[in-house]
């Protein structure tokens, strides 16, 4: 027994000598080395073969090619890192076979990550003509390898690394149902079967993929993208279906088996493969290739609604079905996604009359059958003529499938389809209804997740950003923000428009560096801060300076830019301070763009002795004043210049009757991957400038009846009644004599009339608001002031300016 047995073990290596030598001689097919790795199956006893190799930089060996028993079962990785301290690593530093039994797998910091499960582990590295790798070998036999086994896998390491047989000659033609496409520039070489499939001739192929492509089904090319691009791509088999179009009749269905080979020094990966005609192989209804096409679809669908849409794109035709309604279960409620059709004529009169809109809500146990499926959690199917309650009998009379969408061991939601004439189940419906149900129920918890995520990336955004922008006299403004498509981060772009006294307005626009939670609490800290310096009455260079100071008083890692301009309405005209930021655009009213080249200071944060030097603008009538963020006219293939350049001819096409539209269209090319903030405001000149005059009241006895003067004086030059001049004169005096009383330093009284309503202002040195009393009694002696000035006027209030206030107060003069 045992001379037979080491001469069976003397002839395995012969055996395994043979079939290497066959392989090797054989044609360069995709499946060669899964082939080579099955004889470690077959001669050395493992239960898995693996095969690693440098990956492009060198530094990581990644999997190219595995048989057998999946790899996770033995926590094998994709790649490790070249210079780590795995197995791995270990024997292709070394150079030199490794036998590695369960005491020294323990004692790796590797094997943590793999199961309790005791095997032995064969690490052979192989160098050759057709390159370096490592053959990864496991088994679950008591004694590990024994030495026929280990000559084996030698063996196999070394068919590994040997030259596949030689390429194809230059201008030799492919087989006739074969492929071969460069994966770096998507020239693909084609057999001339592939080419009739296709309906091209040699002639007239030009050989790029996107030709082939362009014959395809529409709906077919996720599936056929999700192959040909590298990037969504790991090495190794590929096969599907798809359909390509005919000259006459229905499209042509076709089968692709493929395999993407790594590329070495210099040459780029390549798929390669074969097409053939599947059409007589595959059935009307279902199989494989349109699961696939929803897998492909679902991939790459970030909401719930394009989860929904994705799954009636891919059943209601195939099924021939009248109606498919997708709902989400959110705490025992069906909120409905999608109905398809959604005209309402097309549902039963109850969910017309109970789910009003397109994204109505029912509770579950007002259909105690469809309660059932989910519970069980299966699909479930009613053939005509089953009695069912109204609100489901009648989505479906002639048939009726429930599909409950299962996902992390609970119920995202449910399917129904109806339809109207008697339909017959098939087996293979079934089993589409069972596949799709599993795929959808998982793409549709992770789009909600992506939803509440976004919604609350969005909600948080809004909040930080103003709510609606002011109406500006002899002005309109308007605003854009678009986040960034890259991610769910908050952005840092921000803008605001701040309304100031005399016909005054602010434009701010600014960036905060990064896009992150600390980015966005700071871009809300910025504006706020600017609001406040601008109110105070500040000019720009010091509001622009106080928020440089503030930032770097706060110690943030991040600096910010930011545009602020100060806009005189009346005069039409403006200064405006640059800190890192881009300079404001003009659309002069001939349709004339000008970017001012002015200088700027640095950005927000950087350094405390900064200065902001101001700049002069002056507008006509229709001129348009645009201020943006980078992420609008920066891009990876255009300097931030030529964007400015391009931004100023197309806001130069643009019709400024029409603000609204002019911010659309140029946001229309906006590169997603940077948020992007769009500030816009047209000047159009006050239809009635207002009258001013202004008065310094000096601290003497008669400072008072001076003031009164002054008053009088001016309105009679105003052509004021003398019926209104004495409430005017009455509310002069009190807030006169409050300022002279209360407060020290200089008092200035400003007097405006506009549109039949004088304003009166008093200026002081001192911060302290006026109180009004809430009650007096008939011994007071004070505190009647306020209470007079809010009895004559039909509004009054207090703004900070320049460190003291202004009280002010409006009166409504006769016609």
């Amino acid at each position: 027994m045992v001379s037979e047995g080491a001469a069976g073990r003397g002839t395995r290596t012969l055996r395994a000598e043979v079939a290497l030598a066959a392989l090797r001689d054989g044609p360069d097919t995709p499946d060669r080395l899964r082939r080579v790795l099955e004889q470690a199956l077959v001669f050395a006893g493992a239960t898995l073969a693996a095969v690693y190799t440098p990956g492009g930089e060198a530094d990581v060996l990644c999997l190219v090619e595995s048989a057998g028993v999946p790899r996770t079962v033995y926590g094998l990785r994709d790649s490790y890192p070249s210079a780590g301290r795995s197995p791995l690593a270990d024997a292709q530093r070394a150079g030199r076979p490794m036998w590695l039994g369960p005491e020294d797998l323990a004692a790796c910091a590797e094997s943590r990550r793999t199961p309790s499960r005791d095997f032995f582990l064969a690490l052979l590295p192989a160098q050759g003509d057709g390159g370096r790798a490592c053959l990864v070998a496991v088994s679950e036999g008591a004694h590990g390898f024994d030495d026929d086994e280990r000559k084996c896998l030698e063996l196999i390491a070394d068919a590994v690394v040997a030259p596949a047989p030689a390429p194809r000659a230059e201008g030799e033609e492919p087989a006739s149902d074969a492929f071969s496409l460069a994966m770096d520039t998507g020239r693909v070489e084609v057999g001339d079967d592939i080419l009739e499939l296709f309906g091209l001739t040699r002639a007239g192929f030009d050989g790029k993929v996107e030709t082939l492509l362009g014959l395809t089904v529409p709906e077919d090319l996720p599936a056929l993208m999700s192959v040909v691009e590298a990037d969504h791509m790991s090495i190794g088999d590929r096969e599907l279906e798809f359909r390509v179009l005919q000259p006459s009749g229905p499209p042509k269905w076709l089968r692709l088996r493929g395999r993407l080979l790594p590329g070495g020094e210099g040459h780029p990966a390549r798929l390669v493969g074969s097409v053939a005609d599947a059409s007589t192989l595959r059935s009307d209804v279902t199989d494989v290739a349109r699961v696939q096409r929803l897998a492909a679809a679902l991939a790459t669908a970030g909401t719930v609604r394009d989860v929904s849409q994705a799954v009636v794109s891919a059943l209601r035709q195939p099924l021939q079905a009248d109606r498919i309604a997708l709902a989400e279960l959110e705490n025992e409620r069906l909120v409905v996604t999608v109905l398809d059709p959604p005209e309402p004529e097309a549902w039963p009169e109850l969910w017309r009359l109970e789910w009003r809109s397109e994204w109505p809500d029912a509770p579950v146990r007002a259909m105690p059958t469809l309660a059932a499926a989910l519970r069980e959690g299966r699909a479930a199917i009613w053939p005509a003529g089953t009695p069912l309650e109204p609100a489901l009998a009648e989505v479906g009379p002639g048939g009726l499938a429930v599909l409950p969408l299962p996902a992390a061991g609970r119920m995202a939601g449910a399917c129904l389809i109806g339809w109207d004439a008697p339909h017959d189940f098939h087996p293979d419906e079934r089993a589409l209804l069972t596949a799709s149900a599993g795929l959808a129920g998982q793409a549709l918890m992770r789009a909600h997740a992506f939803d509440a995520e976004h919604e609350l990336v969005g909600m948080l955004q809004r909040q930080l950003l103003p709510r609606r922008l002011p109406k500006l006299p002899g002005a309109v403004a308007v605003a854009r923000y678009l986040p960034s498509s890259a991610g769910l981060e908050l952005g840092g772009d921000w803008y605001d428009v701040i309304p100031l006294p005399d016909n005054h307005v602010a434009l701010v626009i600014g960036d905060v560096q990064g896009h992150s939670a600390g980015a966005a609490t700071l871009m809300g800290q910025m504006r706020t801060a600017l609001r406040a310096y601008a109110v105070e009455g500040h000019p720009p260079d010091v509001v622009v300076s106080h928020a440089n100071r503030l930032l770097l008083d706060m110690e943030s890692d991040l600096f910010a830019t930011c545009c602020y301009v100060d806009i005189d309405l009346e005069e039409g005209s403006a200064w405006y301070v640059r800190a890192g930021h881009l300079p404001p655009v003009l659309r002069h009213p001939d349709g004339v763009t000008d970017i001012p080249e002015t200088d700027g200071g640095p950005p927000l944060g950087v350094s405390m002795q900064a200065d902001f030097p101001m700049s002069s603008l002056r507008f006509q009538p229709g001129t348009v004043l645009a201020l943006t963020t980078d992420g609008l006219v920066e891009s990876a293939d255009a300097d931030i210049d030529e964007g400015m350049d391009r931004f100023a001819d197309e806001l130069a096409g643009s019709d400024p009757a029409h603000l609204g539209l002019v911010a659309d269209a140029l946001l229309g090319n906006a590169r997603r991957s940077d948020d992007v903030a769009l500030l816009l405001m047209r000047y159009d000149g006050m239809a009635a400038r207002p009258l001013r005059e202004s008065w310094t009241v000096w601290r003497v006895p008669e400072a008072v009846r001076h003031a009164r003067r002054f008053t009088r004086r001016t309105l009679r030059t105003w052509g004021v009644p003398a019926d209104d001049m004495d409430a005017v004169l009455l509310v002069v005096s009190e807030l006169v004599t409050n300022a002279l009383v209360h407060t020290d330093g200089r008092v200035r009284l400003d007097l405006t009339l506009i549109n039949n309503r004088m304003r009166v202002s008093v200026a002081d040195s001192s911060p302290r608001t006026p109180v009004k009393p809430t009650n007096l009694g008939w011994e007071a002696t004070g505190g009647r002031g306020i209470l007079l000035v809010e009895a004559m006027s039909v509004a009054w209030g207090t703004l900070p300016v320049s460190g003291g206030k202004q009280v002010w107060c409006e009166i409504a003069l006769d016609a």
